[in-house]
């Protein structure tokens, strides 16, 4: 005769109420999940998502991938349908923003994801076991240094940070450094008041690897410090052109701070009283108050090392003449 089992405490299982979302919630997040499935449709998000414009033209999409015209237009009314993107005929083109009330949501996932994404393929390259806990670590002791902003607005912005330099860096040992350098510089700019201390002036340039970082350089260098340069870049390179690396050398003697390509930030464009740009078009969000130019200047990474000293020549002496506008009506 079998006796009846024993039953323990640790095999039974209390009743426990539930805090899952309901139903219906679960369908609308399950059916926009799988409309970002898909590696394209992700790409093209966080092109928008990152476009200094705030949205993108159907034309710019298309670049992302060799696939035909139908294809994209596919994949942006997929989007389209499940709310996350809306569009808006202008002429010839389409443009595609993200919902506005989804836009956190989509910024959110896309730059969470992306550095837990990214670590492990790269593990080798950026010596870190764990980018997720290093990126939070980072944003604890950023929003330290910047108390007047909201811790989360600080850690994401971290993570933001890690997430472009990411897409393009080449050597990512040091790209948690270079991520605490950009991540700080794009607070300070969130907390610069224009009204107050030195003169700002960003370049922009496509890559941000040759223009825009001599004519920094330059105006770092021959302000003595009494004007503020930086610099950004549309679509920013791997590196800074060899030609251009040791101009930029020379010009920074004695100062050992990192220098490498940085996407173009709104944050920076406000941070400025005046927006130069170098044959990158028109990518600058319009800010009011901001002064803006455009400087016609050839391309160093078009030219031989004997064009890309000429290069620095003409930025030199356009530097000049901005810089007497600037250190004269201060």
């Amino acid at each position: 005769m079998m006796s009846a089992p024993i039953t323990t405490a640790d095999d039974t299982c209390a009743a426990a109420p539930t805090h899952a979302i309901g139903d219906e919630a679960a369908t609308a997040i399950a059916t926009t999940l799988k409309a970002l499935s898909d590696p394209l449709r992700l790409r093209m998000l966080s092109a928008i998502a990152t476009d200094a414009r705030g949205e993108s033209c159907v034309c710019d999409l298309a670049e992302l991938a060799d696939v035909s015209q139908p294809t994209v237009s596919h994949h942006l009314k997929v989007l389209r349908d499940t709310g996350v993107l809306t569009s808006e005929r202008r002429g010839t083109w389409v443009w595609y923003r993200i919902a506005p009330a989804l836009r956190p949501a989509v910024t959110t996932l896309l730059d969470s994801f992306a550095p837990a994404a990214i670590a492990p393929a790269r593990a080798e390259h950026a010596g870190l076991e764990n980018v997720d806990d290093a990126l939070t670590h980072l944003g604890d002791a950023l929003a330290q240094d910047y108390p007047q902003l909201d811790r989360s607005l600080v850690a994401t912005i971290v993570r933001e940070s890690y997430t472009s330099l990411a897409k393009s860096a080449r050597v990512r040992n040091h790209l948690l450094a270079l991520t605490e350098r950009f991540a700080r510089q794009r607070l300070t700019d969130i907390t610069r008041d224009r009204t107050q201390g030195q003169p700002q002036v960003l370049f922009v340039c496509v890559a941000n690897a040759g223009r825009s970082q001599l004519a920094a350089a330059l105006v770092n260098q021959r302000s003595g410090g009494a004007v503020i340069a930086r610099s950004a870049g549309s679509t920013p390179a791997a590196e800074i052109h060899p030609h251009v690396q040791p101009l930029i050398d020379e010009l920074t003697a004695g100062n050992d701070e990192p220098r490498f390509p940085k996407p173009l930030t709104d944050d920076a464009v406000r941070a400025a009283d005046v927006v130069i740009t170098m044959g990158c078009g028109d990518v600058c969000p319009i800010i009011p108050g901001v002064r803006y130019e455009d400087w016609t200047v050839g391309d160093p990474a078009l030219a031989s090392a004997e064009g890309v000293a000429a290069i620095r020549d003409d930025i030199a002496r356009r530097v000049d003449v901005l810089l007497a506008t600037l250190t004269t009506t201060r």
